[in-house]
């Protein structure tokens, strides 16, 4: 017997077997992986709060989006109004493999650094309703905020025929939306209705706020005759629930009756329509937020492009400083279309 073939043919028939193994084994792991969505890019989705009607609309349609959509999304996270929570999550999902982020910054100028960071390891920034004041986005998936305080100053002023003293309820102004809204507002009335005067309570989007200002607006100023809220998510049922305790809650059309603009088009604002509590919304497309907020993430991890103009989806994308904003549709909503079946107010379960 030649001993030095046999050892020679033993190990080479050893060393097939352990690259079979080896093949078989990536085999194995690969199509795991593909089974789990692995050969689909990662999304990291941060939910901004869970203590508005609307956020909590958006939070929903991403979930069925997510389903319906195929997408491989890490598992979403809450930051709860909190910048140093956000910072945080987005850590995660950059630890854990995330190729796009979504995320709804509540504080714009905090963000900076956080997405200095994303753009340092090439993971692109989607970011929903809100514009981070400085840094790098791939979009911003926002409507035209300045134009619901436009919208909100020019129903108010023809409702109340261009004299009389309206409260503001101002979102956070250290958020993009609040200061657009807000300086929006102001400039309309100043602009067309100078005989309306209007008192600018800061809220930080909190309804408790809102009702605690507003009461003592009501002691100092027991005529006041209109109400712009920037939140209906936030600040509806404080509102009614304090205007109803003080006798004020009257329909609209009856005498005395306080006429309330909203921004949100959250279901419970369309049924305030109905009753007559309040007179209007901007309808905040959250069904739609979700849908494209998805959209350019999936299109950003796999490295698509965008330019500013037309979209296909009744939008205009425009340029930033820092980026890309696809500003969607938000329709003023009365008791004239309340009923509208495609407004996505009236489609929540």
């Amino acid at each position: 017997m030649n001993l030095a073939r046999t050892r020679s043919t033993a190990a080479a028939a050893t060393a097939v077997l352990a690259v079979l193994a080896l093949a078989t084994a990536c085999n194995r792991e690969g199509t795991d992986s593909a089974a789990s969505g692995g050969d689909k890019p990662a999304i990291g989705i941060d939910l901004p709060r869970s203590d508005s009607d609307f956020w909590n609309s958006y939070a929903e349609y991403l979930k069925k989006d997510v389903k319906s959509e195929g997408i491989k999304a890490l598992p979403i996270s809450n930051s709860q109004n909190d910048v140093t929570k956000l910072v945080a999550n987005v850590q995660v999902f950059q630890n854990t493999g995330a190729k796009a982020v979504v995320i709804a910054p509540q504080d714009t100028g905090a963000i900076a650094s956080t997405l200095d960071t994303l753009a340092s390891k090439k993971i692109p920034v989607v970011s929903v309703d809100t514009r981070p004041d400085k840094g790098d986005v791939y979009m911003v998936v926002r409507a035209d905020n300045r134009a619901y305080g436009t919208k909100a100053c020019e129903f108010l002023g023809k409702q109340l025929g261009g004299k009389g003293k309206v409260a503001e309820f101002q979102g956070s102004l250290d958020s993009i939306n609040g200061r657009d809204r807000s300086e929006a507002f102001a400039a309309c009335m100043k602009e067309k209705f100078p005989k309306i005067k209007v008192f600018e309570l800061p809220t930080e989007w909190k309804g408790d706020v809102a009702s605690a200002k507003l009461q003592s607006l009501l002691a100092q100023h027991p005529d006041l005759n209109g109400i712009y809220m920037q939140a209906g998510g936030a600040f509806l049922q404080p509102t009614l629930a304090l205007l109803e305790q003080k006798g004020l809650l009257k329909p609209a059309g009856r005498k005395g009756h306080i006429s309330i603009v909203s921004n949100d088009g959250i279901p419970q604002e369309f049924e305030a329509i109905r009753k007559g509590q309040i007179d209007a919304t901007v309808s905040q497309p959250a069904d739609l937020y979700a849908k494209y907020a998805l959209y350019y993430a999936k299109a950003a991890a796999e490295g698509k492009t965008f330019k500013p103009g037309e979209t296909d989806h009744d939008s205009t994308i425009i340029k930033l400083p820092n980026g890309l904003e696809d500003q969607l549709a938000a329709p003023l909503v009365t008791k004239d279309n309340v009923d509208d079946k495609t407004l996505w107010g009236n489609n929540v379960g």
